[in-house]
């Protein structure tokens, strides 16, 4: 069984469910039965009794365009851990790319980041590259940065709380910094971080790193591990947008690629394209009444 739940453009949905119907039936999948999510009214759901689920994707993508879109082969249910990377996820900045601009080096550090991203670099080389570049700026810098260029996600907020509400636990593993993830952590409410620390002296920045690297095998550990904890059939959701989040969103009963680079959107099992997190949990089939605003609204 595969299940499909979308959610795309009003205007042009049923035209495009057509199409998706006639194509599915050509790949021989035919669709079981179609219909809006109750509760959930913008969210449509297709039920396949057989199929592949990247053909599945495949050709919902092709048919309905940018859309929200989940696929499992079960079910679907509240998750009971959510693992999420945060820059460009739940925060709408690369924070390393943000702090460069204040040593004025934004757009040489944005192009290697912009490169890791897409896999194109080493992650790790490609990380230690851009540290090293910050060497000298003053720790004051990274508070500033926080304050004037580092924002939630619109829906943020609402997504972790509403499925902390539920009783899911959250983790923010990002192969940025503790300097900016435990305050986004804070604000949000994720129950744990794991991050990179930037190594400081005398009040700046040495332009080196302490202890281990936060990279993607580090993301695909902590999911396996904090999955491990819940025991058999715990249903694990992961979100990111680069291509040191594709083994994680591999790894999750529910791997999500938001707003993503290519490489994570291949190895995911749906996608956000909209600009707002509560897409997240309208998939879900969380009505909108039982949604939790979270810390600060």
């Amino acid at each position: 069984m595969l299940i499909a739940r979308l959610i795309a453009e009003p205007a042009t949905l049923e035209a495009s469910l057509e199409g998706a119907l006639s194509a599915l039936a050509a790949c021989d999948m035919p669709v079981a039965n179609a219909h809006m999510l109750e509760h959930c009214g913008e969210v449509l759901e297709l039920e396949l009794p057989h199929g592949e689920a990247a053909d599945l994707r495949r050709v919902l993508d092709a048919q309905f365009g940018p859309c929200d879109l989940l696929v499992s082969d079960r079910a679907i249910a509240v998750p009971r851990l959510f693992v999420s990377d945060m820059d460009s996820t739940m925060i709408g900045q690369e924070c390393i790319d943000e702090l460069a601009d204040f040593a004025g080096l934004k757009d040489k550090v944005a192009a290697i980041t912009e490169r890791a991203m897409q896999g194109e670099l080493d992650f790790e080389a490609a990380l230690r590259e851009r540290v090293a570049l910050l060497e000298g700026l003053s720790e004051d810098a990274i508070g500033q940065c926080l304050a004037e260029r580092i924002h939630p996600t619109p829906g943020a907020r609402a997504l972790v709380a509403t499925l902390a509400q539920k009783g899911c636990r959250s983790v923010l593993v990002t192969g940025g910094f503790h300097d900016f993830a435990d305050r986004v952590a804070e604000q949000l409410g994720f129950d744990r971080v794991v991050g990179n620390r930037l190594a400081t002296r005398d009040g700046r920045l040495t332009g080196g790193l302490l202890g281990a690297i936060s990279d993607s095998s580090t993301k695909a550990r902590t999911l396996a591990e904090e999955a491990a904890a819940l025991g058999e059939g715990g249903i694990t959701l992961a979100m990111g947008d680069g291509a040191n989040d594709a083994p994680m969103l591999r790894e999750a009963s529910y791997g999500i690629a938001f707003r993503a680079k290519p490489a994570a959107r291949d190895a995911a099992d749906g996608w956000i394209e909209s600009r707002d997190l509560t897409a997240m949990l309208r998939l879900l089939g969380i009505p909108e009444r039982e949604w939790s605003a979270g810390k600060g609204g």
